[in-house]
């Protein structure tokens, strides 16, 4: 029997330049996994502070947000979680009786999975990118004790100014870096994108690392994590990013924390045809 919706039903909602299906099936499997009085939707805006207007004005529990909104919402929020902050960036905004605290999932998730892993902070690492993700994974390292790093990105007054807030080297081209540990924070690989079978990183490069880190999380195996396993690699992939930092943001919004297996399950059926 469907789910039943109600006036008592609780509304939450993403906004992004280009929504997806990834948050909108994953949280409505948990809600209906855990039996949560629930419903999420995936929504886009050419007007992004009456949008999160209506946040706050029709009782929106929670609202994810995506590129290109993850620093322009700010002025329209009450609050920083320290998550968000200390990069300047916002992916969750909770909405408690109208007032707006925004955190940073995508932080939090990284920051699990660099000690999940364990990745040593001694490592050496080049994290190729600039834009809002970058910004989230950047200071995730540096929080974490990583500080042999180079941000290498095309854009050099985005790649410095984010060179300068973690206190790392900006690079716009890999030269001859040698790294331990190599992070996309690029569209490079990713499905349906004009690089979608390139590598962010050179095969040889690839070779020398010890760990790769792709936060790209479709296809769930990019070109640069497949070539990554097939040299016997550590690696972590935006599939993992992307499944932890929404479970972050579901309990946020929820106050229930899912179990590794719902977790599990429910970015399976996200990630699904």
């Amino acid at each position: 029997m469907p789910r039943p919706i109600s006036k008592d039903t609780r509304l939450c909602m993403s906004l992004a330049g280009r929504p997806g299906n990834f948050g909108t099936r994953f949280h409505n499997f948990l809600y209906e996994e855990l039996g949560l009085d629930y419903i999420y939707k995936a929504f886009t805006t050419t007007n992004l502070g009456a949008a999160i207007g209506g946040v706050r004005a029709l009782g929106i529990r929670g609202c994810a947000v995506s590129m290109p909104f993850k620093e322009a919402c700010i002025e329209f929020l009450d609050e920083l979680d320290p998550s968000a902050a200390v990069i300047g960036s916002v992916n969750t905004i909770v909405n408690t009786d109208g007032w707006l605290r925004a955190y940073n999932t995508d932080y939090i998730a990284v920051a699990s999975l660099l000690r999940s892993h364990a990745v040593p902070p001694t490592s050496s690492f080049v994290l190729r990118g600039s834009g809002g993700m970058a910004k989230a994974v950047a200071f995730a390292l540096r929080d974490a004790g990583f500080r042999d790093g180079v941000i290498l990105a095309r854009n050099q007054e985005k790649g410095e100014a984010l060179a300068r807030s973690c206190g790392l080297g900006w690079q716009g081209e890999l030269g001859d870096l040698q790294p331990s540990l190599l992070v996309n924070v690029t569209p490079i690989g990713m499905a349906g994108g004009p690089e979608a079978d390139d590598l962010a990183f050179p095969r040889e490069v690839v070779a020398g690392a010890e760990t790769v880190f792709d936060v790209v999380a479709l296809p769930p195996e990019t070109p640069l994590i497949r070539r990554a396993r097939a040299e016997g690699k550590r690696v972590i992939t935006g599939a993992e990013v992307i499944a932890l930092q929404a479970a972050e943001q579901f309990a946020l919004y929820t106050g229930v924390s899912p179990s590794d297996e719902q977790v599990r399950r429910a970015a399976e059926y996200a990630s699904a045809p």
